[in-house]
C-alpha cells in the first residue's frame, strides 16, 4: 500500500483534486436536474409534477445503489473502485442527454444515481486515509468542497446551458466532467486504503445498528422539506413572475452560496453544541426558511433570496454525518454511503409529495407548506431517536 509519505504531497494534492472534480460532477448533475425541470418538461410535453419523477428516480437510484456499491467495493482497491464508479456515472449522464423520451430519461437518471453514495462516501474516506492522522478531516473536506463549488458554479452553468442551447446540455456537462474525473483518478491517485481481507458482513453491521438507522430515518424524512421547495423553485419563478431570464442562473448560484455559508455555520454549531442539539437548530432554521419561501411566491426578487436562505438554513447533513461517524463502529464505509442515500431518499420524497400537492391544485405555495411538514416530521423522529437511546443505553454495544 502506498502511504502519504512515499506518494508525495503533489501526488496526493492531485488525487484529491481528481476526487473533488468527481464530487463537482455529482453535485452538478444532481442539483441541475431541478433547475432544468421546466425546460425538459416543456420539451417532453409533460407537466411539472410529472417531470419531478425524473428527480425522484435519481434519488431512488442513490438509495438502492449505496449499500450495493459499498458491498461490491469493500475488497477492491479504492482507486480503481472510485474510477469505475465515476466512469459509470459519466456514461449514464451522457445517455440521459441523448436518449429520447421521458421513460429513457427517467431510467438513465435512476442508473446515474446508483454510484452516487458509494463514490462520495469512499472518496471522503480515501482522502482521509491518504493524509497524516492530524490532517484527515482536511482531506475529506476538500473532496466535499467539490459539491459546494458545484452548487455555486456547475449548477448555474448547467442551467445557463439548458436555458440557452437546450436542457440536454445540462446533463452532458456533468457526464463529461465525470469521465474526466475517472481518467484522472486512475492516472494520479496513489494506491492508498482498501483492505483485501475486509469482510462485507462487517459493513452490513451498520444496517443492524439502531443508532445508525435512527439517524438515517431523520435525514431521509427531515431533509425532504428542502427538496420539496427547491425542486420546484425555478418552475414557480417562471409560472408566477415576469422574472428576467438571468434570474434562473442567479437563483441557482444563490443556492450554492447559501449552501457554502450553511455548511460552514453548521460545522461551527455542531462543534459548539454537539450533533443532536445542532440538528434541532438546523430543523428550526429549515422550517423558517421554508415558510419564507412559501411567502415569497410571486415576487422573483424574494424568491431568489429564498434560494439563498433555503440552502443556508439546511446544514442538517453536518450534525447527522458527525453522529453517524460516532455510532457506526467498524462499518464506516456503509454508514458514509447510506448517509448520502438517506438524503437522496429525502430528495425523492420531497418532490414527490410537493408534486402531489401541486397536482391537487394547492398552488405554488404548496411546496413550502409540504417542506415545513417534512421538517417537523424529521424533528419528531430525532426526538424519538433520543428517547429510544435513553431507554436502551446498551443497544450500541449489542449492535457493534
Amino acid at each position: 500500500m502506498t502511504t502519504a509519505t512515499d506518494s508525495g504531497p503533489v501526488s496526493l494534492r492531485n488525487a484529491i483534486l481528481a476526487l473533488a472534480l468527481g464530487a463537482f460532477a455529482v453535485g452538478t448533475s444532481e442539483f441541475s436536474a431541478m433547475g432544468l425541470l421546466p425546460y425538459y418538461a416543456a420539451d417532453l410535453g409533460i407537466s411539472d409534477p410529472q417531470a419531478g419523477h425524473v428527480i425522484s428516480a435519481y434519488a431512488l437510484g442513490v438509495v438502492v445503489g449505496a449499500p450495493i456499491t459499498s458491498l461490491l467495493g469493500v475488497r477492491l482497491p479504492r482507486r480503481r473502485y472510485l474510477a469505475a464508479l465515476m466512469a459509470f456515472y459519466g456514461l449514464m449522464n451522457l445517455l440521459a442527454a441523448v436518449m429520447p423520451g421521458l421513460m429513457a430519461l427517467t431510467a438513465m437518471r435512476f442508473l446515474a444515481g446508483l454510484p452516487h453514495g458509494g463514490f462520495l462516501g469512499v472518496a471522503m474516506l480515501y482522502a482521509a486515509d491518504a493524509l497524516p492522522l492530524g490532517q484527515r478531516a482536511r482531506g475529506a473536506a476538500q473532496v466535499m468542497l467539490g459539491l459546494t463549488v458545484a452548487n455555486t458554479v456547475g449548477v448555474p452553468l448547467a442551467g445557463f446551458l439548458g436555458q440557452s442551447i437546450g436542457w440536454r446540455w445540462g446533463f452532458a456537462l456533468p457526464g463529461v466532467l465525470a469521465l474526466a474525473s475517472s481518467w484522472l483518478i486512475l492516472r494520479v491517485a496513489p494506491r492508498v486504503g482498501g483492505n483485501p481481507d475486509a469482510r462485507p458482513l462487517d459493513e452490513l453491521q451498520a444496517l443492524r445498528n439502531p443508532r445508525v438507522l435512527w439517524m438515517l430515518a431523520v435525514g431521509s424524512i427531515g431533509f425532504g422539506g428542502l427538496f420539496a421547495v427547491y425542486a420546484f423553485l425555478t418552475a414557480a419563478i417562471l409560472a408566477t413572475t415576469q422574472a428576467p431570464s438571468w434570474s434562473i442562473p442567479l437563483t441557482l448560484a444563490m443556492f450554492g452560496l447559501g449552501g457554502t455559508f450553511g455548511t460552514w455555520g453548521a460545522g461551527r454549531v455542531t462543534s459548539r453544541l454537539g450533533p443532536i442539539r445542532a440538528a434541532y437548530v438546523s430543523f428550526a432554521a429549515m422550517a423558517i426558511t421554508q415558510a419564507f419561501a412559501s411567502f415569497a411566491v410571486g415576487n422573483w426578487q424574494l424568491m431568489v433570496l429564498s434560494s439563498f436562505l433555503l440552502a443556508a438554513g439546511a446544514g442538517l447533513v453536518i450534525p447527522l454525518q458527525t453522529r453517524l461517524m460516532d455510532v457506526a463502529g467498524r462499518a464506516q464505509n456503509m454508514a458514509a454511503a447510506m448517509n448520502h442515500a438517506a438524503f437522496n431518499a429525502a430528495n425523492a420524497l420531497g418532490p414527490f409529495l410537493a408534486g402531489l400537492a401541486l397536482a391537487a391544485g394547492w398552488g405554488w405555495r404548496a411546496p413550502g407548506l409540504v417542506g415545513i411538514g417534512l421538517t417537523a416530521a424529521g424533528a419528531v423522529i430525532l426526538t424519538l431517536a433520543v428517547r429510544h437511546e435513553r431507554a436502551h443505553p446498551g443497544m450500541a454495544e449489542h449492535a457493534e
